[in-house]
């Protein structure tokens, strides 16, 4: 399995990349807001030759508007992934399964040659999601084993840890075969 990291505004620019192969950076959130850092971080993944990621915070409502915000700010190349973070917002609310599965669809009608996967911990895979829908794939938290995340879903990223940072494995067997995935959208 290949080794990644996810940073945010919260890392600094210049963040470590030794043995990483792919890095999830965060581009916006809602309608409204922008990683400062996107384009540093973004520099950096590329300057290591990493496969580069993109993740927008989902909040409840404007899907398209959001949808069309995020592919606006997120870098544009062939071969970035890109994904929805769907979680608790900050407000104690969340985007339901239609809005999760709506956005996805967007983003995919907007940048068709990206994959889009979501992100989601466990308990909202198995307690939250109704639909299963992922786009491209899932990429799952839940902080046990590298690797062993405990759904039966099949999924492509696992964030197992945030001590000290997001960490995450991809269920490839070279970071050649993730960026052909990656590029074959």
């Amino acid at each position: 399995m290949l080794r990644g990291i996810d940073v945010s505004a919260y890392q600094p620019s210049s963040y470590d990349t030794d043995g990483y192969s792919f890095v999830f950076i965060k581009a916006t959130e809602g309608r409204s807001y922008i990683n400062p850092k996107l384009p540093a971080q973004t520099k950096h993944a590329r300057d290591a030759d990493l496969v580069v990621g993109f993740y927008h915070f989902l909040w409840p409502g404007n899907l398209a508007a959001q949808a069309e915000y995020f592919v606006r700010h997120a870098p544009e190349m062939g071969g970035d992934i890109l994904a929805v973070d769907w979680e608790t917002t900050g407000e104690g609310t969340h985007a339901t399964n239609a809005e999760k599965d709506q956005f996805i669809r967007k983003v995919k009608r907007l940048r068709p040659n990206n994959r889009v996967v979501l992100y989601a911990n466990r308990h909202y895979w198995l307690t939250i999601d109704t639909t299963s829908y992922a786009g491209d794939g899932l990429w799952i938290a839940d902080y046990v084993s590298a690797g062993k995340p405990r759904i039966k879903a099949k999924w492509r990223f696992h964030q197992y840890t945030d001590d000290p940072l997001d960490k995450n494995v991809a269920d490839f067997a070279s970071k050649a075969a993730l960026r052909t995935w990656a590029s074959n959208a």
